[in-house]
């Protein structure tokens, strides 16, 4: 991807990419032609870009209702299913074939490359490579087209993480911000000074480390603080194979034009204006087993258009604010969870956390924080509930919980990552 294309070029060419995608979906796509049939779309009238908008969207209940028919080849073109994480419902599979697993390819080399990733590397994958793990497989591959060392480590495991590191000195690790706080403390509880080890920068996965206006949330800080490494967020979903990565500049995520088309929609369907939250978009270029159009990703966030200093012209996103049906409604104000993370993180006294959301006998949303406590004293309960007054106005429920219980919540059978978050609620308006 270059990055001397002017905006009108990269325009040009993502409408190209746009009219030939139309006419493949139409050709193979069991789901878009009984779309394009029942709307009466006129394929070959979408020339540009505006002309989208004329499009019905599609979303992730589409994709769990139908899934086979988004799929555009056969079946023993397939070479790798992979899944959904199912946080908002059951699990999507996506059915890649040879030439959608080059592509994932080199969406992951254009993003390590973003994030001043060479050759001359070792990245330590702090993150599962197996259970249908899009991004495993995709780190793996744009690592390998990089020419970098790669330590397939997996998820979890301080000590091995730290001893592995210092065995095999990677200068980079691919971790979820969380964790690397967890690392953090290990080494601090067994007296390892971080700094002096071979490790300069972390690709956060999974978890904002910024704010909406770029600088670091909670978890950047605290991280920063504590380790002299470079942080390089990125933000990706299994549907839209493609990721958004930062740049040395850390002003948001890059949008990769030869491989995707980002929309950025208000609650109406219609584009946002820059630095105005909306409902990413996005259709896939180049992909061949199951390419989307309009899918709404359910992701809240912003974009700049603006030309980033490091020289890209295309779009960047910001930190995803939330995610649309999580939104919660609690006794009249409106919150997401990644707010109400890092409102918890935060805290001193509390050392981890689940969020859980249910409604209650009147189908209001209630919001109950199972917490793990610095200790288990009255003043350090006094100290957790006047802060939660004070920073979100409102009093959620408490339940003070203990390592284990706390473990089996976060991690219940075949989950992938720690959950954080438990939606409860019984209604789908949110």
């Amino acid at each position: 991807m270059s990055i001397q294309l002017t905006a009108d070029k990269l325009k040009l060419k993502q409408e190209q990419k746009l009219q030939q995608l139309l006419a493949y979906l139409n050709n193979h796509s069991p789901f878009y032609r009984e779309l394009f049939n029942t709307n009466g779309i006129d394929i070959n009238a979408i020339k540009t870009l505006e002309d989208l908008t004329t499009l019905p969207i599609t979303n992730k209940e589409d994709l769990q209702k139908r899934n086979e028919d988004f799929l555009c080849v056969p079946k023993q073109q397939v070479i790798e299913y992979a899944s959904t994480s199912g946080t908002l419902g059951s699990p999507v599979t996506i059915a890649l074939t040879e030439n959608d697993l080059n592509r994932l390819t080199l969406n992951e080399y254009n993003s390590f490359v973003c994030a001043d990733g060479v050759s001359d590397d070792v990245y330590q994958l702090m993150l599962t490579l197996d259970r249908q793990f899009m991004a495993g497989i995709a780190y793996y591959s744009g690592l390998r087209k990089l020419g970098a060392g790669i330590i397939r480590l997996g998820p979890g495991v301080p000590a091995l993480q730290l001893e592995t590191i210092q065995r095999l000195k990677p200068t980079a690790i691919v971790a979820v911000p969380s964790f690397i706080l967890k690392l953090i403390q290990f080494a601090k509880d067994n007296n390892i000074d971080l700094n002096n080890t071979s490790v300069k920068k972390a690709i956060c996965i999974g978890e904002n480390i910024r704010n909406s206006d770029y600088s670091f949330n909670i978890l950047g800080k605290k991280i920063t603080e504590n380790w002299n490494i470079q942080l390089y967020s990125t933000y990706a979903s299994t549907e839209m194979q493609t990721a958004f990565t930062e740049c040395g500049q850390g002003r948001g995520g890059h949008l990769q034009p030869d491989l995707l088309i980002a929309e950025l929609l208000d609650d109406n369907n219609q584009p946002v204006p820059p630095l105005t939250p909306g409902e990413l978009t996005i259709t896939t270029l180049g992909v061949e087993g199951m390419p989307l159009l309009r899918y709404k990703t359910g992701d809240i966030c912003m974009y700049d258009e603006t030309p980033c200093a490091c020289g890209r012209k295309e779009i960047r996103l910001s930190p995803i604010i939330g995610r649309k049906k999580q939104m919660i409604k609690f006794k009249g104000t409106t919150l997401y969870p990644p707010a109400m993370f890092d409102l918890l993180n935060e805290m001193e006294e509390v050392l981890d956390y689940v969020v859980e959301v249910y409604s209650n006998e009147i189908g209001m949303d209630e919001v109950l924080l199972h917490l793990l406590p610095m200790d288990d004293t009255k003043a350090c309960d006094n100290r957790i509930r006047a802060y939660l007054q004070a920073r979100l106005r409102v009093s959620p429920h408490v339940s003070y919980i203990g390592v284990e219980a706390l473990q089996k919540m976060q991690f219940p059978e075949s989950v992938r990552k720690a959950v954080k978050f438990i939606d409860r609620r019984t209604r789908d308006e949110n």
